[in-house]
């Protein structure tokens, strides 16, 4: 019997996709407020969680500052821990 080459792998090709642009170095924000819960719910789920970056885009920098005022926004009260209760 003849021996078969194994065919070569073809490796499929990744389409790189460009970030998203960090929403606080395009408006020049350094500080976050943690009183303003309207803007610090748009980066939490609907559970409570802190979104991570590479679904809200924004830099290192800036998701530190964000999760700070989160975790200082849920220790007085402003936005919940958990948003309801799940079994």
């Amino acid at each position: 019997m003849a021996r078969v080459k194994p065919k070569p792998k073809v490796k499929k090709e990744r389409q790189l996709r460009s970030r998203k642009p960090c929403k606080f170095c395009k408006d020049h924000i350094d500080f976050m407020d943690y009183k303003d819960d309207k803007k610090l719910r748009r980066f939490m789920t609907e559970r409570g969680k802190i979104t991570p970056r590479r679904i809200t885009g924004t830099c290192a920098r800036h998701q530190r500052i964000l999760a700070a005022a989160i975790k200082k926004a849920r220790m007085v009260a402003l936005v919940p821990f958990v948003r309801e209760y799940y079994r």
